[in-house]
């Protein structure tokens, strides 16, 4: 008994077999290493456990009432609303970044009135106390068989599955774009990732003259306004230094409107007019010649014609496309998005799974507001479904863009699926204001840490109808 190797021990024992002499001594051994006892009493009793730590979660297997995966602003918010629901033992989030980040800020962050620090916090520090926070990528989704598994091999079966999985940057889609190291250097920026985002910013700091130019891809994106809101800010910050007179500002953007609620893009075509900024529609950004600063746009309406355009600085909002895991699925939809009701957010083919967020085919743009909207109808559709009954609450669609337009006014466009305007407040929000850009830049962030992300926020569904007075 007192010549015992652990090391072998646990060797022999996580390969699921135990040596005929360790059932004399066994319980000894338990009794002076508490950290393993726990660990098999978690698990099928002292004879045939498993002893692992982190460094063998490869044979590891694991089940929760409910799996979240993803640790962007979906998965933490439906894993704290799951936490007060079933108890944090029962759920648990997979994600593997250590950092995360409010993203909607990084418009503020590229015109350098925020910093890229004060966007994030530890993971660690947003999944609520007590749940599971399973530290890898997601590999393999086998929802027929109710499991998933990571890429550090652990396999998590589960009740249900709430997918909040985001979507995918795809820069290396632009050719030229994988082989720049310093995008600083060639005057390159974009505010759709934490590595690039300052680069904007010293883009905007080190322009000279010539032409700003600002790309919206040809795919679906998170945040459609963010490439409008950059190019106003832009304007705005070169007519603060001078520099305006000898700077030529192009959106390029593949959408045949400027934006897609009328309402909003009346406003916006008569501030692009009063500014002098050029707009021209179904251009689609297909390569950068960074050694000449030159950008290639091809014609969405005349296939096979490119435009080059030279630029002095340059704002790329690259492709997306659904997360891999999800599109090599049978949870995706043609598209490879998950196929989920557009008004319960449970999956169409298997009920006892979920989505949120950007990861998802719901027919509506892909912000953090609508997140906080779904946030809340996903939670009333899990009670119903945990009680076996029928979801009854509908989501409509509902979505935010604050559109900023200057280093201190803001447009809040608020719409649903039919892409009509859905407005909080009793006030025509087409209109540029101090208030809302107040809003955007002091009042959401607090919001989102603290109400948002512990699933106390569902979107501002209950204070418009106290703004409208109970009516529609």
């Amino acid at each position: 008994k007192e010549n015992i190797n652990m090391g072998k021990i646990t060797q022999t024992l996580d390969r699921g077999t135990l040596p005929r002499r360790a059932a004399s001594w066994n319980l000894t051994v338990m009794h002076r290493q508490p950290a393993l006892w726990r660990q098999c009493h978690r698990t099928a009793g002292i004879g045939v456990c498993r002893l692992h730590t982190s460094s063998s979660s490869a044979s590891s297997k694991e089940h929760y009432k409910v799996l979240v995966l993803g640790g962007g602003t979906g998965g933490i918010a439906m894993s704290a609303r799951m936490k007060r629901k079933l108890g944090a033992e029962n759920v648990a989030v997979v994600e593997t970044s250590e950092m995360h980040y409010y993203q909607p800020i990084w418009t503020l962050v590229g015109a350098g009135v925020k910093s890229v620090a004060s966007s994030g916090r530890p993971t660690a520090s947003v999944i609520p106390p007590g749940v599971k926070w399973v530290k890898s990528n997601v590999r393999e989704i086998d929802p027929d068989a109710n499991t998933v598994r990571t890429d550090n091999g652990m396999e998590i079966s589960y009740q249900y599955l709430i997918v909040a999985l985001g979507l995918q940057l795809h820069y290396e889609k632009i050719k030229g774009l994988p082989e720049i190291d310093d995008w600083e250097e060639f005057k390159i920026g974009s505010n759709y990732s934490v590595q690039t985002v300052e680069k904007t910013w010293s883009a905007l700091q080190n322009f000279k003259e010539g032409n700003a130019i600002f790309s919206f891809p040809n795919t679906p994106v998170k945040c459609a306004g963010a490439p409008q809101k950059i190019m106003y800010l832009t304007d705005a910050y070169l007519r603060k230094t001078g520099k305006r007179a000898t700077a030529n500002i192009v959106y390029n953007t593949s959408l045949p409107v400027l934006f897609g609620i009328k309402k909003y893009a009346d406003a916006l075509w008569e501030i692009v007019k009063n500014r002098d900024i050029q707009v021209n529609l179904r251009h689609n950004l297909v390569e950068v010649r960074a050694n000449k600063q030159e950008a290639v746009f091809e014609n969405l309406d005349n296939p096979g014609e490119t435009e080059v355009f030279e630029y002095e600085m340059l704002h790329v909002t690259p492709p997306m496309g659904p997360n891999p895991v999800i599109k090599g699925s049978s949870l995706a939809d043609e598209g490879g998005w998950l196929d989920v009701n557009k008004e319960t957010l449970q999956h169409n083919k298997y009920p006892n799974v979920f989505g949120i967020g950007d990861c998802t085919n719901l027919p509506t743009v892909k912000t953090a507001a609508a997140v906080a909207a779904q946030s809340s109808i996903l939670d009333r559709t899990i009670s119903k479904v945990l009680k076996n009954e029928k979801p009854d609450t509908k989501y409509d669609g509902y979505t935010s863009c604050p559109l900023v337009t200057s280093y201190s006014k803001v447009i809040l466009a608020e719409f649903d699926y039919s892409g009509q305007p859905l407005e909080t407040f009793p006030i025509d929000q087409s209109k540029e204001r101090w208030t809302m850009y107040h809003m955007k830049a002091d009042v959401m962030p607090p919001l989102y840490w603290h109400g948002l992300l512990k699933g106390f926020w569902g979107g501002p569904g209950p204070i418009r109808k106290i703004m409208h007075l109970g009516m529609k």
